[in-house]
């Protein structure tokens, strides 16, 4: 009784816990200093690896592979007879991962970093070298056969949320909802609340069943594959239900600072990632206010709700630049149905299948609302991406208004917010930028505080660029709509994602070029038609953006849009992808001057750019927009000659290329 006396006096010294904290810190510094690195390269051509995890898409399949390294091999075929456990032996083609070439966006390359992989394999051919002999990979394997009827369960359950659609996953992140469906802090709660209620029933002591519920959990967790998300909820679990226990009464911050020491020296690359940061930060602003959540279920679920979204506010608006107000409304309406309904049922039916169409239905009637509920507008709001230090004063803000309890603090808080959302109109800045479409042409024109977009590119190895590229872009740069959409001509990669961006960005006008339209331009005009959006073709000026060519050619490229405008003094060309025919007319037609900014025709093409034209626009800067290593040869190396007089920028090489003009001086 002394020695636990003295245990129970140790636990609540504070300076203990501050101290192990920032021990951590420290540490976790020092380890960050020295990354991991590869002990493979491009040149290598197989890999033997023990499979981790299948994950099947609708463009084939990935394995993740560990040896004395992860690596990701990918098919675009179905993949059968490999299991969970099984070491195969893949041959293939090295690839680093793709990263961000746009500012802001997602970098899957630094994404897969942070978890030790620095290596993808298109696989070639594989061989099973050993069949899986581990349990844990068999009970996993049986779990997955088990439930491959349903996602939900595989979701709810497994943690897996492979098999849920696309546009599913993308509607509850949307909704602000996405937490509910990865097994994290309220899974395990929920899952050790069901399983007390059961032991009670049988007589079981608490204790006992304190003791048998942990076990389960780090049986759970070694099943499941060491989940971040996991660990935590599970740390949380042990801890918190061991000081009630055995009453020592150790404050519940100081339990608080223990969890995150503990999950972060476990890991330190988990800081990188977004969940850890939602997750520790709700739940932390949680504890700080627990005396002001109380009230009936509904009541106090709205305050957390509000709480959690206030207080996760700086981690939305810095990683994805928008937000959407009616995650309020819609957090209460989805907590109750899948803490309350859905994920109890998905316990029942794992264990009494004859449920699953119940279930399913359940689900469908979910999914439903939260497509409906996705596809408003109402209550979503972008904002600009400011430095990240910006969003720590957020925080400062919201923590001495609850600490405080003081207005001012909130007051502070939504007024940098409502100046946070002004700024891109308080201090617009005129800019042209290529975006990296890879092959094709994408340009964004921002100036008297309208967004002008030139052509969109086309859909890239099955990935919406619209969805992944152009719209996440626009939120970081505050832009809610595209004034203008003007379409060089209609080629797919011009204008093969306009589509998908008149059904998921505001679009006031499109402009098509001259010549008659084509069937890519006519299934868009059925679209625009539907969404009463205005359109016009062949037009000679638009605000003080001068079209050079309404000539009509007898193909798509000369009858390209080409596009002169000044901006603050300086000239720039929009060439698309006009020929050298073209570039004849115009020089014959125009007096044009010295151009600042040429967007080079035709990708760098040898039948656009000719060494008279060149000469005649005289540019002091060159984009080219290509992709990398495609397939027809562009740039080609006459035109990169003729054009050895001006500084050359290429989408391949360079990513995006943005030009500035701050204080009349183009940067």
């Amino acid at each position: 009784m002394l020695c636990l006396l003295r245990f129970r006096k140790i636990l609540l010294c504070d300076k203990m816990y501050y101290f192990f904290f920032f021990l951590v810190f420290l540490l976790t510094i020092f380890r960050l200093s020295f990354p991991k690195e590869s002990s493979y390269s491009l040149t290598n051509s197989s890999f033997i690896g023990v499979v981790e995890r299948i994950q099947k898409t609708e463009h084939g399949v990935t394995l993740h592979l560990k040896n004395k390294e992860r690596v990701l091999a990918f098919s675009n075929q179905n993949l059968k007879n490999i299991s969970l456990g099984d070491t195969i032996k893949v041959k293939g083609k090295f690839l680093l991962p793709t990263k961000n070439t746009i500012p802001g966006l997602f970098s899957y390359r630094e994404y897969l970093k942070h978890q030790n992989i620095f290596y993808q394999i298109s696989m070639t051919s594989w061989k099973k070298v050993k069949k899986n002999r581990s349990l844990r990979f068999w009970i996993r394997n049986q779990l997955y056969s088990y439930f491959e009827e349903d996602p939900y369960l595989c979701t709810l359950l497994l943690g897996d949320k492979t098999y849920l659609s696309s546009s599913v996953k993308k509607s509850y992140q949307e909704n602000g909802i996405s937490h509910l469906f990865a097994i994290s802090g309220m899974h395990i709660t929920l899952l050790a609340s069901i399983l007390t209620k059961l032991f009670q029933k049988l007589l079981f002591r608490e204790e006992t069943i304190f003791w048998i519920i942990s076990f389960f959990f780090l049986v759970y967790f070694y099943i499941l594959g060491f989940s971040p998300s996991l660990f935590r909820g599970i740390l949380f679990y042990f801890f918190f239900s061991w000081n009630r226990i055995y009453y020592f009464y150790i404050p519940k911050s100081y339990l608080f600072f223990l969890v995150l020491s503990i999950s972060v020296l476990w890991n330190p690359n988990v800081i990188y990632d977004i969940g850890f940061w939602y997750s520790y930060t709700i739940s932390g602003f949680l504890l700080l206010t627990s005396s002001l959540l109380k009230g009936n279920y509904f009541t106090s679920l709205w305050k957390v709700s509000v709480l959690s979204f206030l207080s996760s506010l700086p981690i939305t608006l810095y990683s994805f630049s928008t937000i959407n107000l009616c995650s309020l409304f819609y957090n209460v309406l989805f907590v109750p149905m899948v803490s309350i309904i859905i994920f109890p049922l998905s316990l029942i039916t794992s264990l009494w299948i004859p449920l699953l169409p119940f279930f399913q239905f359940l689900c469908q009637i979910m999914e439903k609302a939260s497509l409906f509920f996705s596809s408003l507008s109402f209550g979503k709001i972008s904002f600009y991406q400011f430095p990240i230090w910006v969003y720590g004063f957020y925080f400062l803000l919201f923590f001495l208004f609850l600490w405080k309890r003081k207005k001012v603090f909130i007051f502070l808080y939504f007024f940098l917010l409502f100046f946070h959302l002004l700024y891109p109109k308080l201090f617009f800045t005129s800019s042209v930028m290529a975006l990296d479409v890879e092959q094709g042409d994408s340009i964004l024109i921002r100036f008297s505080h309208k967004n002008i977009l030139i052509d969109t590119g086309g859909n890239f190895l099955n990935q919406s660029l619209v969805e992944e590229r152009h719209i996440p872009f626009f939120y970081k740069q505050g832009i809610y709509k595209i004034h203008y959409l003007i379409l060089s001509h209609g080629d797919y990669d011009h204008m093969g994602e306009a589509i998908n961006l008149v059904n998921n960005f505001k679009v006031e006008k499109v402009i098509f070029n001259c010549g008659e339209y084509n069937e890519l331009e006519k299934d868009l005009i059925k679209v625009l038609d539907k969404k009463k959006i205005k359109y016009y073709s062949c037009i000679s000026k638009l605000d003080n953006l001068y079209f050079l060519n309404t000539k009509e050619y007898d193909n798509e490229n000369d009858n390209s849009n080409i596009i002169y405008t000044e901006l603050n003094g300086y000239q720039f060309l929009f060439m698309g992808d006009a020929s050298i025919t073209t570039e004849k007319e115009i020089m014959s037609k125009y007096n044009l001057p010295d151009i600042d900014v040429l967007k080079v025709g035709h990708h760098g093409s040898r039948t656009s750019s000719s060494i008279s034209f060149i000469n005649e626009i005289n540019p002091k800067y060159s984009i080219i927009s290509v992709g990398k290593n495609n397939r027809y040869g562009h740039p080609n190396k006459v035109v990169l000659d003729n054009l050895k007089d001006s500084k050359i920028y290429r989408t391949d090489e360079n990513g995006s290329i943005m030009f500035k003009i701050n204080n009349n001086k183009l940067q």
